[in-house]
């Protein structure tokens, strides 16, 4: 058997978010992930040992891994979405921790704009709730392709089957209103690791695959279907540099391949200008490369000398997408201040700003009844179809299609806020 047969397998990154109701488990789930990873710091497993001592806890409270967060919302300091990093022999993990609360909605729609999975976390003392209705509504609008329905806190409800069995089909039901495909069930306690990490000894009856199987199975972003090559222009990088020769002519655009591949040679189209050329070459931190992936953030080098700035997009001349001034799109208003339709705002599409003025809203998603209700303006957390005019075109394409350029941001021009996000449909 080679060297090369013996490398662990890489199944390569895999970003994913945990969401729900207020205390439903979601810390202590992360921190059991960690613990049962052995992906937790010694000097930080030692801090929140002598703290869980200190509270009097026979064991180490996980919870506590996340604890300096849920803090800073609690002081008002910050309602941002916490982040964790581990990896397992298999593959590296993003972990996006979003809140709870009603109120803090707008934040885990920005976790999960680039999650691959989600983890609807769900309490089996309380079943489906308003919340886990609308979390799992976002994550089905923003296309995230995997859902994991973990009903936690198992250990409360005597790790009964009839009480999970109920829960499944609850949710069951609503999902068929959405019309999502992918889902699995996992019961478990986070609190004592059945299920989690480990299969434990409490949950006989269950013969599915623990959480962390099914994460490190799941496919990576980007694998299950061929994308079409979008890459906004970030930065004309032009050194200056008088003493080398080589850079005189040097002009090269930087940004990140947001879906598709690129190869040197391949001829592309120069968006909104429709000119075409050729790649001349790709560079990753003065490097050459021979071609480009997806979330690669390189240099392209061209043919031509084409008039490029930021905001910009380089597409494949195959590929390219038509000019949009009018779009559709299912927004998620994120501000206190509701949806003016007499105002103007600023439409931020990958790189590319354009303002742009409401041209009607076509209906409102009654989160509770999954019904379309009529609409004549949004407050915050509502999700609604909503058609905008744009005063300058975008090229984008389809939210289900590709997520990075069918997505959007609406920015108050007043206060610079982000107001509302937006995926095209």
């Amino acid at each position: 058997m080679s060297a090369m047969e013996n490398l662990p397998v890489d199944n390569g990154l895999l970003r994913f978010l945990t969401c729900g109701s207020v205390d439903d488990g979601k810390s202590t789930l992360i921190g059991r992930l960690l613990f049962d990873t052995k992906t937790i710091l010694a000097d930080t497993l030692s801090a929140i040992e002598r703290t869980s001592q200190k509270r009097g806890m026979e064991a180490v409270d996980l919870s506590l891994l996340t604890d300096g967060l849920q803090a800073e919302r609690e002081q008002g300091i910050t309602i941002d979405v916490a982040y964790r990093y581990f990896s397992t022999g298999t593959r590296k993990y993003i972990i996006a921790d979003a809140p709870g609360h009603e109120q803090y909605t707008r934040n885990m729609v920005t976790a999960a704009s680039t999650a691959n999975l989600a983890i609807i976390l769900i309490d089996a003392r309380k079943g489906v709730l308003t919340q886990t209705r609308r979390h799992s509504y976002l994550a089905h609008l923003v296309n995230i392709p995997h859902l994991i329905v973990a009903v936690n806190k198992m250990d409360l409800v005597d790790y009964d089957q009839t009480t999970f069995e109920k829960i499944r089909a609850d949710y069951l039901a609503f999902a068929e209103k959405l019309g999502i495909e992918d889902i699995r069930f996992i019961p478990m306690s986070a609190l004592n690791g059945d299920m989690v990490v480990d299969r434990g000894d409490r949950l006989g009856w269950y013969q599915g695959p623990t959480l962390l199987d099914v994460l490190e199975t799941a496919p990576a972003a980007h694998s299950e279907k061929a994308e079409k090559f979008r890459f906004p222009v970030q930065y004309v990088c032009r050194p200056q540099d008088s003493a080398n020769p080589e850079l005189h002519d040097y002009r090269g655009f930087m940004g990140r391949v947001e879906s598709g591949e690129i190869a040197a040679g391949d001829e592309v189209t120069v968006l909104p200008s429709g000119l075409a050329t050729r790649v001349k070459a790709i560079e990753l931190y003065g490097q050459p490369l021979t071609h480009a992936v997806s979330e690669q953030s390189v240099t392209i080098l061209l043919a031509d000398e084409i008039d490029i700035s930021r905001g910009d997009m380089i597409v494949k001349t195959s590929e390219a997408p038509e000019p949009k001034k009018q779009i559709e799109a299912m927004v998620c208003w994120l501000s206190e201040t509701p949806m003016d339709r007499a105002r103007k705002y600023l439409i931020r599409h990958t790189t590319r700003d354009s303002k742009a003025m409401v041209a009607g809203i076509e209906y409102r998603v009654d989160i509770n009844t999954m019904e379309w209700v009529p609409a004549d303006k949004l407050a915050m957390n509502d999700i609604a179809k909503v058609a905008f005019k744009l005063a300058q075109p975008i090229f984008c394409d389809p939210y289900a299609e590709n997520r990075a350029s069918g997505a959007f941001i609406v920015i108050d021009e007043s206060t610079n806020n982000t107001v509302g996000a937006g995926m095209i449909v």
